[in-house]
């Protein structure tokens, strides 16, 4: 017998099928390599900040939406039958303009991009978007499921809807240009709220929660979170027993600070990470 025929006839002779039980060995490691891939996310670091400043706020403000812009605070406020957008001045807390909506929409979180403002709704699937100058309404969108918070990073808008997605959507028309799942080395982090781009990554709050988390937008993972039961406490050491949460990021880019509040909180803080 020639010698390949001889190799060929080993390999036949010799051939053993290789049991179920193995290839579901194999099937359950590959499970496993899956799951601990999600749980085996970075580990977030804790973010350092320092109050710099305390300002007044509309403690009948349930906040929803905070935006810093040419040197000037705008804000979303919600609830049926008060929902508001306002101009703010800073050092005072006074409303500089405002806008007041229709008692069956309940406002959400606000962005400003290109000269225009948007602002989501609750439960009633509308956008709206107004001149910034003038709060005259230019037109409205429609979607589908929730409007919570919204930000933008100079080219998309990103809002969120009670979940752990952050979707981007086209400025001029809302479409839906990608979705991205936010999560932590627990896993998916549902009931990201009010949002804000900052030098390359999303700052959030969570519902209900006395924290702010740092979001790579590249892949969602969260990367740092900042502590902020201390300043809650400081709400609360001022007797303002009607305040909620935590709720409203803004940043100012020129002198790298944010700006944070809550619903119904007579204070608004100025802070600094580090």
């Amino acid at each position: 017998m020639p010698f390949r025929f001889q190799i060929i006839n080993f390999i036949v002779m010799n051939y053993k099928p290789i049991p179920i039980i193995a290839i579901l060995f194999f099937a359950a490691c590959n499970d496993t390599e899956t799951s601990l891939s999600y749980s085996n996310t970075i580990v977030p670091v804790a973010l350092n900040y320092i109050v710099t400043n305390v300002y007044p706020h509309d403690s009948t403000s349930f906040t929803e939406g905070l935006e810093w812009h040419d040197n000037t605070l705008y804000e979303s406020s919600g609830e049926y039958g008060t929902s508001s957008l306002t101009k703010i001045n800073l050092d005072n807390g006074k409303a500089l303009q405002k806008l007041t909506l229709e008692n069956k929409y309940f406002g959400e979180g606000i962005t400003i991009l290109n000269g225009k403002i948007y602002q989501l709704t609750y439960k009633e699937g509308k956008c709206f978007v107004y001149d910034l100058k003038t709060f005259k309404k230019l037109k409205e969108f429609n979607y589908e499921g929730q409007g919570w918070g919204m930000t933008n990073d100079g080219k998309n808008l990103i809002m969120d809807d009670s979940t752990e997605t952050l979707t981007y959507r086209n400025p001029n028309t809302f479409e839906i240009i990608k979705k991205i799942k936010v999560r932590d080395n627990n896993g998916p982090l549902p009931e990201i709220n009010e949002l804000e781009y900052a030098d390359n990554f999303i700052y959030a709050n969570v519902w209900k929660r006395d924290i702010i988390v740092k979001i790579n937008p590249s892949t969602g993972s969260v990367i740092a979170i900042a502590d902020i039961s201390e300043i809650w406490k400081t709400i609360g050491q001022q007797k303002n027993d009607k305040a909620e949460v935590l709720n409203g990021i803004a940043y100012d880019s020129l002198k790298k600070r944010f700006f944070i509040t809550g619903k119904y909180w007579n204070k608004l803080f100025g802070i600094k990470f580090n």
